[in-house]
């Protein structure tokens, strides 16, 4: 077999892995686990989104753990937010029209409920190391909490097996390779070069274990964001005239392509079930609700209740997709570029019609912008997803006595991804993204019931709180008359 028919099969297996079995699979379970916990993580969203700007959220006061959790949510960003939210949006629009962002919001919305419980279930069934370090995610869930313990071990091998797999692809090379092309492209920078540079600083970071990844996570992840969303809202707001236009589009085209005509439907799909597939698909794949990598760092919070982590975790879905991929959506679909045509005479996709939204709204810097925000992200998931990676290395030996081992092969990979093609690379990560979300959805259904428990059990928790809150303005506010 050929690379040429390897890479055909590996295509093949791809969309049939991300196919409509396991679309359904991911939806269906946001769905059913927010209808049973009878909609209370979009109803307690506001509270979880004030946890994480607290002062407590950046604390290790409560609780036990090797991160704040904080720190941990910026860890899991860090992992979560990437090239998928630049690259993957515009492919996502390209291929399934402006309807494929509104199923992006869509997917995220019943996401938020995956990610809840996968994180508090990781929290919840963690465990601690011979160093004294946590390790928990859905391999310690399936080990620790199914009865059927044979079946756990099982499953939680798989994940933890398919979780290597993904992080020395999706979570190095592909990213990697990213960087290089964007230095490549925008500064002239040769890949060999930039291989070493990152090898040099993925080394330095990652050798420190979580506290060091988690400090550097909790400095780049919110000012690469912060960078990000200022420079989309700009492009948003110098071509505000057009935003509710797009949003027209957007909306529209996720229901009813033919109720939407003009010259952008004459290259791009523009059917319902494209625009679903691919803004389900790169919706999950971006704010991975559902693959449970996310579930591995929300195990090494320091705090008192798995809810508590699970609401602070599944702000990340809300951040990665509600807000930085409208940032991309929005600019795209406003700038009126969906659908054009490049220098070399075909449509403009992927990063280049990314580019070509920021470029025609604020000008030639538009594309240093992109490439920044690549270079930014795709570096900051590299460091995310070698903890996910390590922490499934060390499921499978059943020991941190390698751990170094993998730190080491994993900043050598990141030479290799850096420097070659990696078509096959992205169609077997994609597969293995697909493999790892299986075994942790179906582990969602399984302890569905203890998910449901925890969550009731804690609004009282959360009624305290505000009820505590309350108590103190009435308090200050009295001090204040007299």
């Amino acid at each position: 077999m050929d690379m040429a028919e390897l890479n055909q099969w590996a295509n093949a297996a791809d969309s049939f892995v991300w196919g409509p079995v396991m679309l359904c699979l991911l939806v269906g379970t946001g769905i059913y686990m927010t209808l049973t916990l009878h909609f209370l993580t979009w109803r307690n969203l506001p509270y979880a989104l004030k946890s994480i700007f607290s002062k407590e959220s950046r604390t290790t006061s409560r609780g036990s753990g090797d991160v704040s959790p904080f720190s941990a949510l910026m860890t899991a960003l860090a992992a979560t937010i990437g090239t998928g939210n630049i690259v993957g949006v515009a492919t996502a629009m390209f291929a399934g029209g402006p309807g494929a962002l509104g199923w992006m919001w869509i997917s995220a919305c019943f996401g938020l409920s995956t990610k809840f419980s996968e994180c508090m279930l990781g929290f919840k069934f963690r465990e601690v190391n011979a160093k004294g370090e946590m390790k928990g995610g859905p391999m310690f869930t399936m080990k620790n909490g199914f009865k059927n313990k044979k079946a756990g071990i099982l499953m939680g091998f798989l994940f933890a097996l398919f979780a290597v797999i993904a992080s020395f692809g999706i979570g190095n090379m592909t990213q990697a390779n990213s960087i290089s092309t964007a230095v490549n492209a925008t500064f002239g920078v040769s890949n060999e070069i930039s291989g070493i540079i990152m090898t040099v600083m993925t080394l330095a970071v990652i050798v420190g274990g979580i506290t060091s990844i988690s400090r550097v996570s909790s400095i780049v992840v919110p000012g690469m964001a912060a960078f990000y969303i200022a420079a989309g809202l700009l492009c948003v707001i110098l071509n505000i005239e057009n935003v509710p236009h797009g949003l027209y589009m957007i909306i529209m085209m996720a229901f009813d392509p033919s109720a939407v005509e003009g010259g952008v439907l004459g290259t791009i799909t523009v059917s319902v079930m494209n625009a679903m597939r691919y803004g389900v698909a790169r919706g999950c794949f971006s704010n991975e609700a559902g693959l449970g990598s996310a579930a591995i760092s929300a195990a090494a919070s320091t705090t008192d209740r798995p809810a508590r982590q699970g609401y602070i975790s599944m702000t990340g879905t809300f951040i990665d997709t509600i807000v930085v991929c409208s940032i991309t959506g929005l600019t795209i679909a406003s700038s009126g570029v969906l659908g054009t045509l490049g220098a070399d005479g075909k449509p403009l996709t992927g990063v280049a019609l990314t580019m070509a939204a920021f470029s025609h709204n604020i000008g030639p810097i538009g594309s240093y912008i992109v490439s920044i925000g690549i270079i930014l992200f795709a570096y900051s998931t590299i460091l995310g997803w070698e903890y996910n990676g390590e922490k499934a290395w060390e499921y499978l030996f059943g020991t941190h006595k390698y751990n170094l081992i993998y730190r080491v092969a994993f900043s050598m990979v990141v030479y290799v991804g850096a420097t070659q093609t990696l078509d096959l690379v992205w169609s077997l990560s994609d597969i293995a993204n697909a493999l790892m979300a299986i075994p942790n959805l179906i582990s969602i259904l399984v302890l569905a019931p203890v998910i449901k428990e925890e969550v009731f059990s804690y609004q009282k928790v959360i009624a305290a709180e505000k009820a505590a809150r309350a108590g103190e303005t009435v308090a200050e506010e009295a001090v204040q008359k007299i």
